[in-house]
């Protein structure tokens, strides 16, 4: 995946903000037709989901204080509208539509280079701490973190 620009903006009728990342299809992405396989569209809204995040100073992972914090997915979807191809570039708004208690709920917006919607997925991550390989536990989602999800990029 070839990342190119990254922006932000706020979404109309909502404080939660907006996010785009451009990506370019790579010659791997596609299967046997020659369009880009369903499944790297999970891998683009993940990555689309990470640039986000640290670009509010926040990861999908990381330990603070010994202790393993982190949004593990736990629900993703998407619904394909155009085939993309080898050499597209196809931009990604993030946009944040909740945050919850313990969860964040995202929509990916992927178009074209033409503007040409080609997919629309969701996902939802839940805000968790591990204290071990086999303790991961959702937590409610702390005011620091809370506020550079709902605040501007770094």
């Amino acid at each position: 995946m070839t990342p190119a620009t990254n922006s932000k903006h706020r979404t109309r009728n909502s404080k939660l903000r907006m996010f785009t990342t451009t990506r370019r299809v790579e010659f791997g992405d596609t299967d046997m037709a020659g369009i880009m396989h369903f499944s790297q569209f999970f891998r683009f809204m993940e990555v689309a989901e990470t640039d986000f995040l640290r670009a509010r100073g926040l990861s999908v992972s990381w330990r603070r204080d010994g202790v393993k914090w982190g949004f593990p997915r736990v629900s993703a979807a998407c619904d394909f509208k155009t085939p993309a191809r080898f050499e597209d570039v196809l931009t990604i708004a993030v946009t944040v539509e909740k945050i919850g208690t313990k969860s964040v709920s995202y929509r990916h917006d992927i178009t074209n280079q033409h503007g040409a919607a080609v997919a629309v997925g969701r996902i939802t991550s839940v805000f968790c701490r591990s204290l071990g390989p086999d303790h991961i536990e959702s937590v409610d989602i702390p005011p620091d973190v809370r506020a550079k999800l709902e605040g501007p990029a770094a």
